[in-house]
């Protein structure tokens, strides 16, 4: 293929970012005359995307939560759609964020634009029927995971398992001597590495609670030290805020979330995508979780998968501790995690294998697939 092509993306979300760099960058390799628009962050704005707002708007989790900020999402979701619909780009990519991507891929589609999704949404463990909806929005499902490929070639949808870019870029073993020396860490000191998300809503919620667990352990195991990545700056001050009037060995880093893995000794961690990166680092982890009380109960009673956290979703059985909602306090987070500084060979025995299963240079992959649906076309 010779001809320029103008391919649209969204991304919602930091991981969304880095996905959809990945991306644009296997894209651009195989195809130089390219040109991106729609929806990204600061990576894939590096990559040569031209985003029409900050992608930060579109940054909310919650069923909740979300509410406050409908007007506002429903009006940029038709702004966008009337402006792809002018610009007519070959293919839109839409990563992550279902419930903001599969309504402008479904009106693209309508419009006769080639439409992909990059990242399943979780439809085989809550409201199913979406898959419904995903079939009439999409020409193609790119997923990270093996068991969601399989979910949709049940149900016809078009798919292709790519693998998970992180799994392509993470070492199969970890150097801990470098990333402490790095991090200006003693390989003699016994690490934990904190991790309560990256939103402010993630952090405000979990943040004091992990904090309240790193106090308990320092009275239960002294000379612990603590890293605590912030994703950036006003999630520092979240943290700094926290931190006032507490006296706790607690190393705040700017970013640096793969090396405070790479230096730790154990995890405790928020769900989501940094519980995969401490299963391909090798780290035992605790994994704790809440969200709004109203929140919680609507997903109790929708969520049909018995697990919330990736590595137990991998292994397809309970490989790591989930606290979530009212269990995860500060004694039970702090008594669970306290062992796996001492053996955590019972969880990381299982990583290896799903890490290498998931290595399989998927943004290369992934945008082999959107080029050949746009031959195709």
């Amino acid at each position: 293929m010779t001809r320029p092509l103008k391919i649209a993306l969204v991304a919602g979300e930091a991981s969304g970012d880095i996905l959809g760099a990945g991306l644009m960058q296997a894209l651009k390799a195989r195809h130089p005359e390219v040109q991106f628009i729609g929806v990204g962050g600061p990576r894939m704005q590096a990559e040569g995307l031209d985003s029409y707002f900050p992608m930060e708007r579109l940054a909310v989790m919650g069923l909740v939560e979300v509410l406050g900020r409908l007007p506002e999402l429903l009006k940029r979701r038709r702004r966008l759609i009337r402006t792809l619909i002018d610009e007519r780009p070959d293919v839109f990519i839409g990563i992550d964020a279902p419930d903001f991507t599969l309504g402008v891929e479904l009106k693209l589609r309508q419009a006769g634009i080639r439409t992909v999704h990059y990242v399943s949404p979780s439809v085989w463990a809550w409201r199913q029927k979406r898959v419904l909806k995903i079939r009439q929005a999409c020409d193609l499902m790119l997923t990270l995971f093996p068991f969601e490929a399989q979910f949709y070639e049940a149900q016809q949808v078009p798919v292709c398992f790519v693998g998970h870019p992180l799994a392509d870029t993470i070492d199969l073993a970890a150097d801990r001597v470098a990333a402490r020396s790095a991090l200006g860490l003693s390989v003699a000191e016994t690490v934990v590495a904190l991790m309560p998300g990256s939103r402010g809503g993630e952090v405000e919620r979990l943040g004091s609670l992990f904090l309240d667990t790193a106090a308990r352990l320092c009275a239960l195991r002294p000379g612990l030290r603590f890293v605590l990545p912030c994703a950036n700056a006003e999630r520092r001050a979240q943290v700094e805020a926290m931190l006032a009037g507490r006296e706790l060995p607690v190393q705040l880093l700017d970013g640096r979330s793969h090396e405070a893995l790479a230096a730790c000794d154990a995890v405790l961690i928020a769900s989501g995508t940094a519980t995969l990166e401490a299963l391909l680092f090798k780290r035992p982890m605790v994994v704790a979780y809440r969200v709004a009380p109203l929140t919680y109960r609507i997903l109790k009673r929708l969520v049909k998968s018995p697990y919330i956290s990736l590595p137990n979703l991998l292994a397809g059985r309970l490989l790591v501790p989930e606290l979530i909602q009212d269990a995860a306090t500060p004694e039970t987070l702090a008594a669970t995690l306290l062992p796996l500084l001492d053996d955590g060979q019972v969880q990381t025995a299982g990583f290896d294998s799903i890490h290498r299963t998931l290595r399989r240079g998927a943004s290369e992959r992934a945008a082999e697939a959107v080029l050949q649906l746009v031959e195709r076309g």
